[in-house]
């Protein structure tokens, strides 16, 4: 089995895994990074969120082999030390989930989302994060938490990157 180095949360890891598993089962069954769920395995409900790149993508859908050399960040890289990041913050504020098993997802995606629009509508958010799947019924705390983090990140330049 060939070894692939991965940069994920901002340290190079080697994995010996096919290049055809998909990430996310390489991120918790190889890496012990559980914070990233399944949920539909189709990329349809959002649990599996990562940044790759800056970009939300479902983990579940993406191989060993297309994540391999680019840039990953979980839910347990996107805090700052022992800060954490405004979203993880403004959903906390917000009490922006329930059960929690999308939660991780939710903010993986909304991270992603402002990277490219930092200002976003309560109609931007709600059409970008169609994606995202809670079967709790916390939507609307959760476009409210994704203002919340817009706000902050816009008007507090040094957390705006977030992210490694």
């Amino acid at each position: 089995m060939p070894s692939v180095s991965l940069n994920v949360n901002g340290r190079m890891r080697k994995v010996d895994a096919p290049p055809e598993e998909t990430l996310l089962s390489v991120l918790r069954n190889r890496l012990d990074l559980t914070g990233t769920k399944y949920g539909c395995g189709e990329g349809q409900c959002g649990a599996c969120m990562v940044l790759i790149g800056g970009e939300a993508v479902a983990s579940c859908q993406t191989t060993l082999a297309e994540a391999a050399g680019k840039r990953i960040v979980t839910i347990e890289g996107l805090a700052m030390k022992d800060k954490l990041h405004p979203m993880q913050a403004a959903f906390l504020e917000a009490e922006a989930f329930q059960c929690g098993y999308c939660t991780s997802g939710m903010i993986m995606a909304a991270v992603g989302m402002l990277k490219t629009n930092p200002n976003p509508s309560e109609q931007d958010i709600v059409r970008l994060m169609d994606g995202n799947v809670c079967r709790c019924g916390t939507n609307l705390r959760i476009v409210q938490a994704i203002r919340l983090a817009a706000d902050r990140m816009r008007t507090t330049p040094t957390v705006a990157g977030g992210a490694r």
